[in-house]
């Protein structure tokens, strides 16, 4: 019985022994600080310890600062530290002041991270820096004084500016303000023959407005890679404003042709209300004696005969018509 409850306590001894030992590998990265110590980091265990109370693994800020020690790079542990809390990248961070220093670029520690937390890789702009990036545009059409549309795409090289990296334009603006010069070179040219004569003439006129200015890059310069002709967008725009007038035209005639028709009809109109007042003015006439039987006798021959020659007068029409 003795026996068993000493086993059992042994069981339990042993179990919290490893579990000591396991918590001290943990807070107490031994590996790391001989690794460090070897590399000539000094760093104490106390720090690596007061990381791991901090939650941020000793390896992300050790391992980058071993690399930056051995490049020469002076930065410390706790900036390291400072900017993985402040959720930054720190290799990205030391990887670009090491290319910068091997390029004899003047980037400091506090305007890497500056960049870093920007949301720009930093890393990348330093190569860019060193190696000028091409930018292409996509295909920019814009109207020659003839009406001739002119397509032209641009190949612009930049080169990253490390001191406008942060508050400065991308490169979509870089691509659209190319793109507006781009657009007023062409339409200011006479025709679009000059254009394709002379496509150097784009890349100099867009060249000398200073478009870097406010952008995280310096534009070295601006090639046009390809120019086409498009369409005669001044013919088409002539003929759809003639294809305008004659329907305008059309409108009025039909408006006039409209107001004709009223105005016979309503003259048609009048007609009738005179011709329905012939009537009551006889019998009036008659009531009053102005007008006797024989008067009216002869009226109605009148009429009659009147008739008589209008259809005689159709009928000859229709039979020569009909010869």
């Amino acid at each position: 019985m003795f026996d068993a409850l000493l086993g059992g306590g042994a069981i339990v001894v042993i179990l919290a022994i490893v579990l000591g030992f396991i918590l001290l590998a943990y807070f107490v990265p031994l590996g790391l600080w001989i690794s460090a110590r070897t590399a000539g980091v000094d760093i104490k265990i106390s720090e690596l310890i007061g990381m791991r109370l901090r939650k941020v693994p000793p390896p992300a800020i050790v391992r980058p600062l071993v690399t930056a020690r051995k490049a020469g790079i002076d930065v410390t542990a706790n900036q390291l530290e400072t900017h993985y809390l402040a959720e930054g990248d720190v290799r990205q961070v030391v990887n670009a002041l090491i290319s910068a220093d091997k390029a004899n670029i003047d980037l400091s520690f506090e305007q890497a991270t500056a960049i870093d937390l920007a949301g720009r890789d930093v890393f990348e702009a330093v190569q860019v820096s060193v190696n000028p990036k091409v930018i292409e545009t996509p295909p920019i059409s814009a109207i020659a004084k003839d009406g001739i549309q002119v397509r032209a795409i641009a190949r612009v090289t930049v080169r990253a500016n490390i001191e406008r990296l942060v508050g400065g334009a991308g490169e979509e603006t870089i691509i659209a303000r190319v793109g507006e010069g781009i657009v007023s070179t062409i339409g200011s040219s006479a025709t679009h023959a000059q254009v394709l004569e002379n496509p150097d003439l784009i890349s100099k006129t867009v060249l000398a407005k200073g478009l870097d200015s406010g952008t995280a890059f310096d534009i070295l310069s601006i090639d046009i890679a390809d120019v086409d002709v498009g369409e005669n967008i001044g013919a088409k725009l002539q003929t759809d404003q003639a294809e305008a007038d004659l329907r305008v035209a059309r409108a009025k005639a039909e408006e006039r042709r409209a107001a004709a028709v009223a105005a016979e009809q309503e003259q048609r109109a009048n007609l009738v209300a005179a011709e329905a007042e012939i009537p009551k003015a006889m019998a009036e006439a008659f009531r009053q004696g102005n007008l006797g039987i024989m008067d009216y006798y002869q009226i109605r021959n009148v009429e009659a005969d009147t008739r008589m020659r209008d259809s005689i007068g159709g009928g000859s029409d229709g039979t020569e018509s009909q010869a």
